[in-house]
């Protein structure tokens, strides 16, 4: 062992505390982002062994072979097979069983009449198909549905709606259908399919519910005969199948179906997990940084003695990475295994929050293992290269002079480059904003924004800490007025310390603004568009619920309070080769519920007319007049004759036709929106209450208000919110301990100070509230800083989505909620410094005055 290294170990064993916090900030940030990556494996791995359990007996799928996609939809929509098909597949050599598989939307509703699941996973109905190879679900309970009425429900579903066997209740595929449990079902040997929800029918009730006409199904499923893989199957099918219809085997259907349901929410899921795993290990570096850098001035006596014994500058500088080194080890496999822990427990978390975690062991694999490990050791050694340079510039003549602490304030250099940064960021996000609107130069732009604070950090903190402190001379006399001195003594430490809070408050004022943003704009949206008294809504967010039954706005337009009630459906179709999401309404009285702007043309499109959205049309170059082909799921076309251009799209989207232009080429029909206007005269509460009687009837939908159809239609974002909060809560505490420590080093080199403080009468409660002050007004500065580089990041981000989307976005400042990160960012610094200012007020005075 090389004598630095001997050097740095002995230093590391004689001042433990000095690297506490380090350790834990290195810790924490490593175990989050290894908790998210083994989350993440055992999450896909515990969902493709649920699939492939649940699929293993099916050997082949026979579906059609074209999907339409839109934007909002990526997994498409699907033209049905034909039933009949199962006779001929069934002859075919080498095949053994074939079963139809009929799928379509449906949502129960639980004992207490409120629809199970739906805000977010999906919702599925479909016929129980009798073959326990074929069929995805297991009878756990009971019995297979034999006659009408009769089904049998996922357990998870039946658990979550406080059902059993035996039970009537009311089934939405929209319409509404009563039915009785006569079975429990597993998938994959668990209760549910995350919080999916399936009720399997009989084959005849599915296609009387989910299909538009008899003898059509989603799929069918075929099982091979002894001694026939599954290619082969697939081989001997295709040559005996219709044109549109293919056969695929049963491995590459379920690894489709992992993908389409686990797939893609994994993808997010642990994408959005590990962007806070990056937040949390950036406010890690700017503690880490700060730790040693103070620790590298406390030791310049030491290390000016080392280089006068004739160590180098390479040994010096040497010894200190060697110090972050062992520290960064240590503490990211500490990480590791925490990262292993959080995953345990995420794993028994899920079960008791409504999301069934799949049973199985946790899957550690060994990327999960070694990126967390090394992220972790080049955040520690980055953060500790510029003190450890610093170290090795030592000179010798420093070891006669008194132990030299950074009292450095900010250069010319870091003005003139902080202010350069500054203004480039805002040049580039206002380009990015207003000139030529980009979401990725404002993202640039933000980036910047952020290295400007950094970099501006110690030019500010002086003035800020001076203006935030001001009261603290009149409130708390000469105990604030030290503190204040204190947090301005070493204006780069004050901001380095700060800056971390600043990154945690930042993100979160970001995500705060943003999200109030989004709710201003669901409200200027429905009040914009939305016309009518009440709305009747399916779930705001997610591919939950069944949809409104097509039959509700009909039936309410025929009470004597209703003016007008008219029901949004959805379809798809490609036009002119793209896919495009379809409004299928009738648009007599959609015209006077929803503000469609300025109208050319007529709204009379009778079966072969479409209207679209001006913007739209312009895209593709359509007029009034114009000729448009579209093709459906079914494999039509259609010609239709562009009748109208309208001008707002937030609610009508961009294609509207017809109900029964519609009808032909139908899937499974639902409406996504019921408008009800009342009639004149007709109070509130009196159209409320004939409104929500005939919704009954209906499956019981909820009967909205507009501002409540608004604050719905947003539901999700306080979610997404919820959860962002709880996530940047470890930053936050990361933060904490960056502060709790740099004051704890403080204290160490301020023994002297504090002990002739108390010898001159200073008593330790007045001690410790001048460390907490301290601790206090540099919260304050990171926190007054991350709440402007917040608010200016989610304009921005407001700002770029506007201009980037055809969707309209407001701006909304939400001024409580960032009132309260304020206070939190307040009470944070408060916190922080309770630990030093205890083992401040604990110091002997005679010992403390002697230390030199």
């Amino acid at each position: 062992m090389s004598a630095s290294a001997r050097i740095s170990l002995s230093s590391l064993r004689g001042h433990k505390r000095r690297f506490a916090g380090t350790f834990l900030a290195v810790m924490l940030g490593v175990a989050f982002l290894a908790g998210t990556l083994v989350m993440g494996d055992t999450l896909r791995g515990s969902f493709d062994t649920m699939f492939g359990n649940a699929t293993s007996g099916t050997d082949a799928v026979v579906r059609s072979a074209d999907t339409i996609t839109t934007p909002d939809d990526s997994q498409g929509t699907r033209q049905p097979v034909k039933t009949s098909l199962v006779e001929k597949i069934e002859r075919t050599d080498g095949v053994a069983a074939a079963a139809p598989s009929i799928q379509g939307a449906g949502q129960l509703l639980g004992k207490d009449r409120e629809p199970i699941g739906g805000e977010g996973p999906p919702t599925l109905a479909g016929n129980w198909i009798a073959d326990k190879d074929l069929n995805a679900y297991q009878l756990a309970d009971g019995r297979a549905p034999a006659k009408s009425g009769e089904v049998v429900v996922n357990r998870g579903a039946v658990e979550s709606g406080d059902l059993k066997i035996g039970d009537t209740t009311t089934l939405r595929t929209p319409d509404p259908v009563e039915v009785t449990i006569v079975g429990l079902a597993t998938f994959g040997g668990e209760d549910g399919m995350a919080q999916t929800t399936f009720t399997g029918m009989t084959q005849a009730d599915a296609e009387k519910y989910l299909t538009p006409k008899p003898g059509e199904a989603a799929s069918i499923q075929v099982r091979a005969g002894p001694g026939v893989s599954e290619q082969e199957l697939v081989d001997a099918l295709s040559p005996v199948l219709p044109k549109g219809v293919e056969a695929i085997t049963g491995e590459a259907s379920a690894a489709e179906n992992t993908d389409n349901i686990s797939g893609q929410f994994l993808t997010l899921f642990t994408s959005f997990l590990l962007v806070f795993s990056g937040v949390a290990l950036l406010v890690a570096t700017f503690s880490i940084h700060n730790t040693f850098a103070i620790v590298v001035a406390q030791r310049t006596r030491e290390n000016a003695l080392l280089r006068a014994l004739g160590a180098s500058r390479r040994q010096v500088t040497a010894s200190t990475l060697v110090e972050a080194s062992a520290v960064a080890v240590v503490a990211s496999a500490a990480g590791l295994a925490g990262g292993i822990g959080i995953a345990a427990g995420l794993q028994a978390l899920f079960p008791a929050i409504g999301f069934p975690f799949p049973e199985g062991d946790l899957v550690i694999s060994g990327l999960s293992m070694l990126l967390p490990l090394a992220v972790g050791i080049v955040v520690c050694l980055g953060s500790a290269l510029l003190p450890a340079v610093r170290a090795g510039r030592t000179a010798p003549l420093a070891a006669l002079r008194e132990t030299a602490v950074d009292h450095s304030g900010a250069s010319r250099g870091r003005a003139v480059t902080g202010t350069a940064l500054a203004l480039t960021a805002v040049g580039l996000s206002l380009f990015g904003v207003l000139v030529s609107p980009s979401v990725w130069l404002a993202g640039a732009g933000a980036v910047l924004a952020l290295a400007a604070f950094v970099v501006l950090g110690p030019v500010a903190s002086s003035r800020a800490v001076r203006i935030l402190g001001g009261p603290l001379d009149r409130l708390r006399g000469v105990t604030g007025g030290l503190a204040r001195r204190n947090a301005l003594r070493s204006p780069k430490r004050t901001a380095a310390t700060a800056s971390a809070l600043m990154i945690g408050v930042a993100v979160v004022s970001l995500f705060t603004v943003f999200g109030a943003s989004l709710k201003a704009t669901m409200d200027q949206t429905v009040n914009r568009s939305f016309a009518g008294d009440l709305a009747i809504s399916t779930p705001g967010f997610g591919a939950g619920g069944s949809g409104l039954s097509p039959k509700l706005a009909p039936a309410l337009a025929e009470q004597p309070e209703v003016e007008t009630a008219v029901g949004l459906g959805k379809g798809a179709a490609e036009v002119d080769g793209e896919g495009r999401a379809l409004t299928v309404t009738d648009p007599g009285p959609f015209a006077k519920s929803f503000d469609l702007g300025k109208i050319e043309g007529s709204l009379d499109l009778g079966t072969n007319g479409i209207a679209i959205n001006r913007a739209e049309a312009q895209k593709q170059d359509l007029k009034v007049g114009s000729k448009a082909e579209l093709a459906f799921a079914d494999g039509k076309k259609a010609t239709f004759t562009v009748r109208a251009l309208f001008g707002q799209s937030e609610l009508a989207g961009d294609y509207v036709i017809t109900r029964e232009a519609w009808a032909p080429h139908r899937m499974q029909d639902a409406d996504s929106l019921v408008s009800v206007t009342f009639k004149d005269g007709v109070s509130a509460s009196d159209g409320e209450a004939a409104v929500s009687k005939t919704a009954q009837e209906y499956g019981n939908p909820d009967v909205q208000s507009r501002d409540e159809y608004a604050q719905s239609a947003a539901g999700g974002i306080d979610m997404m919110l919820t959860l962002v909060y709880a996530l940047l809560a470890l930053a936050v505490l990361i933060a904490l301990l960056g502060i709790a420590n740099t004051l704890t080093l403080a204290i160490h080199e301020r023994t002297r100070e504090l002990g002739l403080l108390r010898a001159v009468g200073q008593t330790r409660a007045q001690l410790r509230a001048m460390v907490r002050w301290e601790s206090v007004l540099v919260a304050a500065f990171g926190t007054a800083g991350g709440l402007a580089l917040g608010g200016f990041l989610g304009w921005v981000l407001v700002k770029a989505s506007d201009g980037a989307t055809d969707s309209a976005f407001a701006f909304a400042v939400p001024p409580v909620q960032l009132v309260v990160v304020a206070l939190v960012g307040l009470a944070a610094g408060a916190l922080a410094g309770l630990r030093p200012a205890r083992r401040a007020a604990r110091l002997d005075v005679l010992r403390a005055i002697a230390t030199e």
